[in-house]
């Protein structure tokens, strides 16, 4: 019987956020996950390997207890990051930053472009943007359309209503910036250059049980599920239900 989780806050409550964190610090087989996808982050920013490193949306994560010199924000108030900012307008010098990290943060964001704009402006040249997002696989638009609570509209708007910054977002947006409208893309953003979409984890995610339910399989199996994931790599633009978007200032 798998167990469920719930939380007695409002999505757009600090305290949801915590929670959430917590869910994730006490089931082994999704804090290992997070922990592979911030081996992604680390990589990235000391391949760059100079200018601040900067994760936004922190506040449901663990990321500073991997990579202690990363500076964690978020827009919500919250005792676990270093800085409390919008994604929109972030408190940073023209080419200070080093990387950027996000995790599940830029489907949130009412205005990406303000965003993307920020990034271009902050990051040095050769700077980073390492995102992890949902991805518009044909598994991924199943799974997101049927079972998720977030909306998910590929064929959606480029921006989503401002004022929850939980409740209100569009998983496709990754995909509308960087695949759909990938020449507005380049027109909007001269100074930044997408390397690589790769779209991944077809089967950890919702075997972890997420932030919701109990995990499917014990914590032993992991390394067993991720062996199966390399056999389906080949078909990840298919299957996978996420993808690590590169993106780099030139």
């Amino acid at each position: 019987m798998f167990k469920k989780y719930t939380i007695p806050y409002q999505l757009d409550d600090p305290k949801a956020t915590l929670a959430h964190r917590d869910i994730i610090l006490q089931k082994p087989f999704l804090k290992k996950l997070y922990k592979d996808w911030y081996k992604i982050f680390i990589e990235k920013s000391k391949e760059v390997g100079k200018g601040v490193f900067l994760e936004i949306g922190s506040g449901g994560g663990f990321l500073k207890e991997e990579f202690p010199e990363v500076v964690t924000s978020d827009i919500l108030d919250l005792p676990t990051v270093d800085k409390i900012f919008s994604a929109e307008e972030m408190p940073f010098k023209d080419s200070e930053l080093g990387c950027i990290m996000m995790l599940n943060v830029f489907h949130h964001i009412p205005k990406p472009y303000l965003f993307l704009k920020e990034a271009e402006r902050t990051l040095i040249k050769g700077g980073k943007i390492i995102m992890i997002e949902p991805a518009n696989s044909n598994l991924g638009r199943f799974i997101y359309k049927k079972f998720h609570h977030e909306p998910f509209d590929e064929n959606g708007p480029r921006e989503i209503k401002s004022g929850n910054p939980l409740s209100n977002s569009n998983q496709a947006l990754p995909f509308i910036y960087f695949e759909r409208d990938l020449n507005q893309f380049a027109k909007d953003f001269p100074k930044l250059k997408i390397n690589k979409i790769s779209y991944h984890t077809p089967l950890m995610y919702v075997i972890s049980g997420g932030v919701s339910r109990s995990a499917m399989l014990p914590y032993f199996m992991y390394s067993v599920v991720k062996g199966v994931e390399r056999l389906l790599k080949p078909l990840s633009k298919q299957l996978g239900l996420f993808c690590t978007i590169e993106i780099e200032k030139v």
